[in-house]
């Protein structure tokens, strides 16, 4: 995609008018504008109160992968309910531990309201997670059980975010914001040991708005060192289903808007070891294979809430051809994966 393609950022997302700005973006929004979004039914009448107010969906992610250890960091704000989880995966044992944090109806977190700046804050008895948005730039301060951590997370120079807006449903939008390849300053400690953090790496996504009641997406996710470059790569199909796309792959900083993805894997088989993703895209820039190999999951199936939550930790093979035409081969490199069905 070419730089015409891209808007510059706007200060609001919504304009005083209640018209909501569509397209990729140059970098983060500085607000949502949510006070000025007219929102309304499918009957095109003014939605209520409650309505705008339980509708509205967010959540904020970070990825951490170090050459022992992917750690996974989330907190959603769902209305009804803000959770949170962090998982610990031990790469050469192949096994995972995790957290997890839950509040009722927006009692005790918060959640950062700009892309651009802000705070996000879960904690109880377990721990405490809180992410920092400073001028754009994210920080993480985690403290787990098995981890405490204060990491700033620290872009290539002129390196830009993948950062969009899409219509979504019938009235309603989404704005979704991510960032991979990132390098990390600060401290990190696991299990009483701290980590060196020259070869890591991390990615972000920040997702707010008015998305379907009832919604599914499948994802992909790298952060890895290849071929003596740091990529990134951030692949979906699903919540974003109308207009552009979020598909992206960085290397060295340099942001490559990809076109659209299929992903092709079954879930009559045992999702770990046995099953074998394909990610591809129609225009061949996209090909890879995925093998999980692990695997952090949730389901919950309550009278307004059902989630079946699937996260995967394996490796990806294949190529991604970036807008410049260079081919990147990719061999055995870590990722995740991710298969989400929501009804919230």
């Amino acid at each position: 995609m070419t730089q015409l393609d891209i808007n510059l950022a706007p200060e609001s997302l919504i304009l005083p008018s209640g018209k909501v700005l569509f397209g990729h973006f140059d970098g983060p929004v500085k607000s949502l504008g949510l006070e000025h979004f007219n929102y309304t039914n499918v009957m095109d009448k003014p939605a209520s109160a409650m309505e705008h107010y339980f509708h509205f969906k967010q959540f904020q992610f970070v990825s951490i992968v170090t050459p022992r250890f992917v750690i996974g960091v989330a907190i959603a704000d769902i209305r009804y309910v803000g959770s949170a989880f962090c998982y610990l995966y031990d790469i050469k044992a192949n096994r995972l531990v995790e957290s997890t944090w839950l509040k009722p109806l927006g009692m005790g977190y918060q959640m950062s309201a700009s892309p651009s700046s802000g705070k996000a804050e879960i904690s109880n008895r377990k721990g405490a997670i809180k992410f920092n948005i400073v001028d754009g730039l994210w920080q993480l301060v985690l403290n787990t059980p098995q981890i405490n951590a204060e990491l700033e997370l620290l872009p290539h120079a002129l390196s830009l975010p993948m950062a969009m807006c899409n219509p979504t449903g019938y009235s309603g939008w989404t704005y979704t914001q991510k960032h991979n390849g990132l390098k990390l300053k600060g401290s990190l400690v696991v299990n009483h040991e701290s980590q060196p953090l020259n070869h890591a790496l991390a990615g972000y996504d920040y997702s707010a708005g008015y998305m379907r009641r009832e919604t599914s997406w499948r994802w992909a996710s790298i952060n890895a060192n290849v071929d003596n470059k740091v990529i990134g790569l951030n692949l979906a199909a699903g919540v974003n289903e109308t207009g552009c796309n979020e598909n992206v792959f960085w290397v060295d900083g340099a942001r490559h808007l990809l076109g659209p993805v299929h992903f092709e894997f079954s879930r009559d088989v045992p999702m770990v070891n046995e099953s074998v993703w394909r990610i591809y895209s129609d225009n061949g820039e996209v090909e890879l294979n995925f093998h999980p190999r692990n695997c952090r999951q949730e389901k919950l199936n309550l009278w307004l809430i059902k989630s079946n939550f699937r996260q995967f930790i394996g490796y990806f093979d294949g190529f991604i051809i970036d807008s410049d035409g260079v081919k990147h081969q990719l061999k055995q490199v870590l990722g995740l994966t991710e298969d989400h069905f929501a009804r919230w």
